[in-house]
């Protein structure tokens, strides 16, 4: 089991923030997420769009935030456990909490700060009978940049930028790793994408290096224990089978709240009710920040979540002390600055 003094759930930014503010309490933090990479909402839906409201930032992308935030926590060193949602998360006879992913991890920790948002971002299913069985062999909702698809025949099923972008991506692959044959599924012939993605795919299905399916997806043809085609009905009404080898399901993302509702805390409205001076939860040891919570004046914004790190980490760090702790200045404090390094 690995031990630390704090685990973060949620890589997202106020997940991210909270992280350096704990290390500025001297408290080492792990970092469990159920997106295979850190930045949560912000990076998933906000990558390339600009940001307008955040300090010092007139404006910056997403992606650009997240990365200026793992720059300012690389001192802190945190270990990541990305990709493992949450399972279980249980209080310890004497102190600390053991957290459990769904992989199996088993994590210990002093305290656990709660930097959820409005639930685990995880993909939205295609729900087609018999569909689930071929999840992680022929049916992925995320592709690894290096997978190898060579022979294959990949239908990427979906209408918006993630969904081109996968169609994309397979179709620009090094030769040795490209599929034989890509086809971009949708219930019409109208993607919503930005225009230079949009043009990179007009541009593939006139070289031949994707082809387009229109039609509803009904249902599955099996052969021999195989998923073997998508049954499809098009916009003249009728039948289609599209012979696959493998299926990439892109349909965005949708929040869950998941199994944090049965750990016993507080809730209002499905968020979590916090002492707005330190952001603990009804439960001692366990903090919540962002999204996740609420309390009287509660905003929505990610400022407000960089605050709320703030005041929680000086509210566990005094919790775990036993007593009040003297507040220090990056500008000034020795103690600080060898932390951060400087």
């Amino acid at each position: 089991m690995l031990s630390t003094d704090a685990i973060v759930i949620g890589a997202g930014p106020v997940g991210l923030f909270q992280v350096f503010q704990l290390g500025l309490q001297g408290l080492r933090a792990q970092v469990i997420d159920a997106l295979p990479h850190a930045g949560g909402q912000c990076a998933e839906l906000y990558a390339d769009k600009p940001i307008y409201d955040i300090p010092a930032l007139p404006s910056c992308t997403g992606q650009e935030l997240v990365q200026r935030l793992r720059a300012q926590i690389a001192p802190f060193a945190p270990t990541f456990h990305l990709g493992q949602p949450v399972e279980t998360l249980q209080a310890q006879p004497g102190a600390g909490f053991v957290v459990g992913t769904a992989q199996g991890a088993l994590l210990q920790a002093r305290a656990v700060f709660i930097a959820s948002g409005v639930g685990a971002f995880v993909p939205r299913t295609l729900k087609l009978p018999g569909l689930e069985v071929f999840t992680g062999t022929q049916l992925h909702y995320r592709l690894d940049d290096n997978a190898c698809l060579a022979g294959l025949h990949v239908v990427v099923h979906g209408g918006d930028e993630a969904a081109v972008a996968q169609a994309v991506a397979c179709a620009t692959a090094p030769e040795a790793r490209r599929a034989a044959r890509i086809t971009l599924q949708h219930r019409r012939d109208v993607f919503d994408a930005p225009p230079a993605l949009l043009a990179q795919l007009q541009a593939l299905r006139a070289a031949g290096r994707i082809a387009v399916a229109i039609g509803v997806a009904g249902g599955i043809v099996q052969e021999q224990g195989r998923l073997a085609a998508l049954e499809l009905t098009t916009p003249a009404g009728d039948l289609q089978r599209l012979p696959l080898d493998m299926l990439v399901v892109r349909l965005g993302l949708v929040p869950r709240l998941g199994p944090l509702a049965d750990w016993g805390l507080q809730l209002e409205r499905k968020q979590l009710v916090v002492d707005p001076a330190t952001m603990a939860t009804s439960v001692p040891g366990i903090h919540a920040v962002g999204d996740a919570i609420t309390y009287p004046g509660k905003r929505k914004l990610i400022v407000s979540g960089f605050h709320e790190a703030t005041l929680a980490a000086f509210g566990a760090a005094e919790w775990l002390a036993g007593h009040s702790l003297p507040l220090e200045y990056t500008t000034s404090s020795e103690r600080l600055q060898r932390l951060l390094g400087v």
